[in-house]
């Protein structure tokens, strides 16, 4: 029974995917980047939804509009993309694996909305990667990146890597941490089964540069850590 409820998700969610990337794509063409972003929120909020995915988010008032924010969270499933634009209410790119721009339509998005590709195993375009992503902070844009770099196997946070960190200091930006509830137990790594139920998306409140500057990054990793293992807890 579950293999059939999965791939009736997967059809009616993969086809609404489709409309929703033509419509995100005449968007990107004839509007601003906030304006698409508020399209892409709303056709991601009816997307999961439609895939069986019951949202719920809370925090959102600890964001003040208009500040851009290092954004980091845990990384659960592969809808991971969808569900945070539509839990978190900010205009941001995504610091992303660079296999995810040779995929089909979506590659296409990511780029064309300014996405940032990152290879993990290649320390120079890394660095590369990481100093593109200060320059969009320093100019207003907000990021987002998810420091355990994958998603996770067991459904435990894998450890972070460090580079989010050394970003967060060398731009000088707050740190807006959100965790991951649920969204395992969906999706996991590997699997086609879905399994449809609430996910909960906690947002923290904004750790500012002025909290963290003094901090080795050791200490700002290991803080970050803690503080978004017990947002995906709560």
């Amino acid at each position: 029974m579950k293999k059939i409820i999965s791939t009736g998700l997967w059809i009616v969610g993969g086809i609404f995917f489709l409309v929703s990337a033509f419509i995100l794509v005449l968007c990107l063409f004839t509007l601003s980047r906030e304006t698409t972003f508020t399209m892409a929120r709303r056709l991601f909020k009816i997307l999961i939804k439609v895939m069986g995915i019951r949202l719920i988010v809370t925090g959102k008032d600890h964001i003040i509009p208009g500040r851009p924010y290092l954004i980091m969270g845990n990384h659960q499933s592969l809808f991971d993309i969808f569900v945070i634009p539509a839990a978190i209410p900010l205009c941001f790119v995504g610091v992303e694996a660079s296999y995810h721009f040779s995929l089909p339509v979506w590659g296409y998005l990511i780029r064309k909305w300014g996405c940032i590709p990152i290879k993990r195993d290649n320390l120079k375009n890394a660095i590369l990667s990481l100093e593109t992503a200060k320059k969009a902070l320093l100019s207003g844009i907000s990021i987002g990146i998810l420091p355990e770099g994958h998603r996770t196997l067991t459904g435990e946070m894998k450890p972070f890597k460090k580079g989010p960190f050394h970003l967060a200091k060398d731009a000088h930006t707050d740190i807006l941490p959100f965790g991951i509830k649920g969204l395992f137990d969906y999706n996991r790594k590997g699997s086609l089964i879905l399994n449809p139920g609430v996910v909960m998306v906690n947002i923290g409140k904004p750790i500012s540069h002025e909290e963290f500057k003094k901090l080795s990054i050791e200490e700002l990793q290991q803080t970050l850590f803690e503080t978004i293992y017990k947002l995906s807890k709560s």
